[in-house]
């Protein structure tokens, strides 16, 4: 049952929603932890077994002295090579001694030893993962330490030093020395600090006051507009969302964190937030952690000004703290901060105006859906949809259908797919990003992404997706399909590919590149949006809501679907009807259900008789 506050605050939602929308990217366009062109350029060759862009992009950022965009690509490019070692192996062992090389091949012994220790805490870690940990962390010193004489202005291996010296336990002296390593290199080398900060909490080897004195002297000292400011705010998100604010064996106090201190960091973090564009991956990481710390604080038009500027860049951390799809809890929090937004909204005042800056980016995926039927069944079928759509025919057997509105093209696809024999897919591009995804029955059954860079998926969950696309649409080898969804580069190449190999029709010419493709296409018309009364009341009238019956008196052969719907309606409407007249004489007068149910009935059984006489 609905709380009084709900409804009296729901017409604020449903009158603001849009207006405290504006300036987000739609959810469909959200992406987690996508890397930058040059990195996913490096990952697709990567992916294929060329290591040489890799190798290019690593050795510029050595030559040019860029070290945070050096830690980031290392960090990435090793996280890679967990799964995909091959382009690694053949790095190595064509240039042994090349610097870069190394320094993956260090950072990479690091990911495969918390691969196998898990992000769990200590003591739901089995033994024998400590000590599979162990041993690898062991091996990885030499490694460690040939990355570092290969190059000795490089502060990037001193952070892998720093984060090996934690998984190790190793002493406050060894962590002290390699930290006076690291800052002699780069004083300001926000990879470092952040290591330094996880080594110096309270989960590890520090305490939460140390903690926040590490990054806020780090703070103090660092430049404006450098990610350092936001070491105060990691400190925060470590002290009130992973430790959960003060400690239980902690009754003196003595560890927590003033709350002034906690606000001091995140106001910190939204003055460093400015200096950054909307959009700008760089800040994504800081400004995931921020908005978070706004929402727990009840900054509620803060924390959507934030949601605008992280765009489509939602990351990892903080969201992977709250357990379950991170991608999920970004999306669900953002949601919840414009529904918060809206109800503080006067009904007749309007939200803060959003000014779209000039050369803002076209965040909208673009959707294309593939129907295996007729346009006059598709038609049929999406008469109850809530959203426009624009159908054209793709030779006899197939439709083409894509928004021509708001809404999601997935969830009308969804619907007008229930009931009915023949799938469709929704094909979809967001940037350089290409997916598809199998509805049948009103369920999504399967679905895949290329994209760049990522990795590449196990061949169980390819072959298993595989499979759902060539029973729906009765191909008899799965293989090739697999090996389509398995291959990483060229997504927009993968796509046609895979378009081709299920039989359906060619992609329109322009998919991707606007959102209109439809438009001009001969036989192409357009469904007007329709209440559920309307989709319902044209369902009973025409074959497609558009089309009229043949003139009276001509024999009519309705189809199976048509007196399907007519049983089913009587049987909702019926039963209702003699209730509602039972009510009528036994409790007290229902006009307006009874007005409803009666002529709703009486209009049904009306069709119904009429159609009986008309069959030919």
């Amino acid at each position: 049952m609905p709380s009084l506050r709900t409804l009296l605050t729901l017409p604020r939602v449903l009158r603001h929603g849009t207006a405290v929308g504006a300036g987000l990217p739609p959810d469909e366009a959200v992406v987690l932890d996508v890397p930058d062109v040059a990195l996913r350029t490096a990952l697709a060759a990567a992916g294929t077994g060329d290591h040489a862009p890799a190798r290019e992009l690593l050795s510029a950022t050595r030559l040019g002295c860029q070290w945070e965009q050096r830690d980031v690509y290392v960090s990435e490019l090793a996280q890679f090579a967990l799964h995909n070692p091959g382009w690694l192996d053949a790095w190595l062992a064509a240039a042994p001694e090349d610097p870069d090389a190394a320094l993956v091949r260090a950072d990479l012994r690091i990911h495969q030893a918390w691969e196998i220790r898990s992000g769990a805490r200590a003591a739901e870690v089995s033994p024998e993962q400590f000590k599979a940990f162990f041993a690898l962390l062991k091996d990885a010193v030499p490694v460690i330490g040939a990355a570092a004489e290969l190059n000795p202005a490089d502060p990037v291996p001193w952070r892998i030093a720093l984060t090996h010296a934690r998984g190790m336990q190793s002493s406050r002296e060894i962590f002290d020395a390699y930290w006076t390593e690291a800052v002699e290199r780069a004083p300001h080398h926000y990879g470092c600090h952040a290591s330094a900060l996880q080594y110096l909490c309270a989960k590890w080897y520090g305490t939460h006051r140390e903690m926040f004195d590490f990054a806020e002297q780090a703070a103090e000292e660092a430049l404006p507009g450098s990610k350092i400011n936001a070491l105060p705010l990691l400190a925060a998100v470590e002290y009130e969302i992973v430790a959960g604010g003060p400690a239980a064996d902690d009754p003196s106090g003595a560890d927590s964190i003033p709350p002034h201190r906690v606000a001091a960091a995140v106001d910190r973090a939204l003055e460093l937030s400015g200096w950054y564009d909307p959009g700008d991956p760089e800040a994504a990481g800081f400004r995931n952690h921020l908005v978070l710390m706004l929402v727990r604080a009840g900054r509620w038009e803060e924390a959507l000004r934030v949601f605008r500027a992280i765009g489509v860049h939602a990351t990892s951390f903080p969201w992977a703290h709250l357990g379950g799809d991170p991608r999920r809890h970004f999306l669900d929090v953002r949601t919840g901060v414009r529904v918060q937004v809206a109800t503080r909204t006067p009904f007749f005042g309007a939200p803060p105006a959003v000014p779209v800056p000039a050369g803002a980016p076209d965040w909208a995926p673009r959707s294309l859906a593939v129907a295996s039927a007729p346009l006059t069944a598709v038609a049929q079928a999406a008469l109850l949809c809530r959203t426009g759509l624009r159908l054209a025919p793709a030779g006899a057997a197939f439709t083409h259908v894509e928004l021509t509105g708001e809404g999601s093209l997935a969830g009308a696809v969804d619907l007008f797919t229930t009931g009915e024999k023949w799938p469709a897919v929704v094909l979809q591009r967001s940037g350089d990003r290409y997916g598809i995804t199998l509805y049948a029955k009103g369920r999504k059954l399967a679905g895949h992404e290329w994209a760049p860079g990522a990795p590449v998926p196990s061949l169980e969950t390819a072959g298993a997706t595989a499979a759902a696309l060539a029973a729906a649409y009765g191909v008899a080898d799965a293989r090739p399909l697999t090996a389509l969804l398995r291959a990483m580069d060229a997504p927009g190449r993968r796509l046609a590919d895979t378009v081709a190999a299920l039989g359906l029709p060619a992609l329109p010419e322009g998919f991707g590149e606007r959102s209109a493709t439809l438009d001009g296409v001969p036989g192409a018309r357009v469904l007007a949006p329709r209440g559920f009364l309307s989709g319902v009341r044209d369902t009973l009238t025409t074959e497609d809501g558009a089309m009229p019956l043949p003139p009276r008196g001509t024999p009519v052969r309705f189809p199976a679907r048509w007196w399907a719907m007519r049983a089913l309606y009587l049987l909702l409407l019926a039963p209702a009807a003699c209730f509602s007249w039972w009510g009528a004489f036994h409790d007290r007068l229902r006009p307006v259900p009874l007005a409803l149910t009666t002529l709703g009935s009486g209009y049904v059984l009306t069709q119904v008789v009429a159609a009986l006489r008309r069959r030919g």
